[in-house]
């Protein structure tokens, strides 16, 4: 038998240390080829690390969470053959005759160990009385207990139906309710009950990698929002017109690929917008392409895959896109390029999306659009009051290369697109 050890892979583009974020398997598995062992994070994505060979488990080189450097060893299996690690030269045998009556004590020092367990057996049924059967009380009746003994009950979530008294007509004393606890007593969730329990929980993989953005984007990106509302009434006439008419072959639309499409629009005028702000060689690169960023909830945490070209595609096209890019988001399975290289942000929280909302910006970027949830309200239209379907837009943008002004006049050509849907189409 040999021993194989795999090593952290070049993810690429220069990458040098990588996170650790979790493992498949453990020492002792038996794995085969291929099998997935771990999973890393770059600063974009999530890596799958197969197993190039069969072999059993020995070591894991880290821990979830850990930073770990391209290059350093990652795990070590036990393999047919000669394997591709060459062990230590072992110690020559007259190096191991020093070495062998320190070994022999262990069977001496771990013989007195089982005879304090097997005293200590019949000490344990005195400690305690056995535990009593649960109480026998007709449905409905109401156990016997003080006022004290019931508040008691309640700080402690037990419930005292459960509970069997020593007391007078089996009355349940406080001694009852610490004797039913110490014996295996089941509590119950209480809105009242006291809590004390604590929960730790690692910042790692996706959530550091989120926590760490939005971080660096805050700290970095002098941020100001500017709200709008919009009346989509006729967007979402349209919306459903063409559902009814083509989603059996074309798929149903939602409002995301209206509102990236008056984007598009819009960013022909602005195109100031659908730049990146490179703060440390002070240089900001305009885009022709918009590489539109989606902001996605997975179950790890806040991803945005990018929809390229969206200037390029149909309202189906976009709509196929965000759905495929979205899904492969939040199984981990988008690709590094799929959640890079963004020129500006659309995020929404859907049905969630509230009023108003102040969404962070998508750091290099200079502005992220934010879409709040779709309300009927009443309306005054030619002093007539009439009940319109609105929605605000919620956007960010950075003020050190985005004047007021600008995107002021950005949101106001996105709100008049969207309320005159004919105007998305002409070119």
């Amino acid at each position: 038998m040999g021993t194989h050890v795999i090593k952290m892979p070049d993810i690429g583009e220069g990458i040098a240390e990588v996170e650790l974020v979790e493992w498949h398997v453990q020492v002792g598995d038996e794995v085969h080829e291929d099998q997935l062992l771990a999973e890393v994070m770059t600063d974009k994505a999530t890596v799958e690390i197969p197993s190039p060979v069969a072999g059993k488990i020995l070591a894991l080189g880290g821990v979830p969470g850990q930073v770990m450097a391209v290059g350093g060893e990652l795990i070590r299996l036990e393999v047919e053959g000669h394997g591709n690690h060459k062990e230590a030269a072992q110690p020559k045998p007259h190096e191991e005759t020093p070495a062998q009556p320190a070994a022999k004590p262990e069977p001496v020092a771990e013989a007195p160990r089982p005879a304090p367990r097997v005293e200590s057996k019949p000490v344990a049924p005195a400690a305690r009385p056995a535990p009593s059967p649960a109480p026998r009380r007709a449905p409905g009746e109401k156990p016997l207990a003080s006022p004290a003994v019931r508040q008691r009950a309640r700080d402690l979530g037990v419930e005292l139906q459960f509970v069997q008294g020593s007391g007078p007509a089996g009355r349940i004393l406080r001694e009852d309710l610490e004797h039913f606890l110490e014996h295996g007593g089941a509590t119950i969730a209480s809105g009242y009950a006291a809590r004390h329990d604590e929960h730790q929980i690692p910042v790692i993989g996706l959530r550091r990698k989120i926590a760490q953005k939005m971080a660096e984007a805050k700290r970095r990106i002098p941020h100001f929002s500017y709200v709008e509302e919009i009346d989509v009434t006729d967007l979402e006439a349209l919306r459903v017109h063409l559902n009814a008419k083509h989603s059996a072959a074309r798929g149903k639309l939602t409002l995301l690929p209206f509102i990236a499409r008056a984007m598009v629009v819009a960013l022909r005028d602005f195109p100031q917008l659908n730049a990146r702000y490179d703060d440390d060689a002070d240089v900001i690169t305009r885009y022709g392409a918009v590489h539109l960023g989606v902001a996605t909830q997975s179950d790890n945490g806040l991803m945005v895959p990018v929809l390229r070209n969206a200037e390029s595609r149909d309202l189906w096209g976009n709509s196929a896109e965000v759905a495929r890019l979205a899904e492969a988001a939040r199984h981990g399975k988008a690709s590094r390029e799929e959640l890079s290289g963004s020129t500006i942000t659309l995020s929404s929280l859907g049905a969630l999306g509230g009023i108003v909302s102040t969404p962070v910006i998508n750091y290099p970027e200079v502005a992220i659009v934010g879409v709040n949830r779709m309300v009927e309200r009443p309306m005054v239209i030619n002093g007539q009051i009439i009940v319109r379907k609105m929605m605000n837009l919620s956007s960010s943008f950075d003020h050190r290369v985005v004047d007021g002004m600008d995107a002021a006049a950005f949101i106001q050509a996105v709100r008049a697109l969207l309320e005159h849907p004919a105007t998305l189409f002409i070119d």
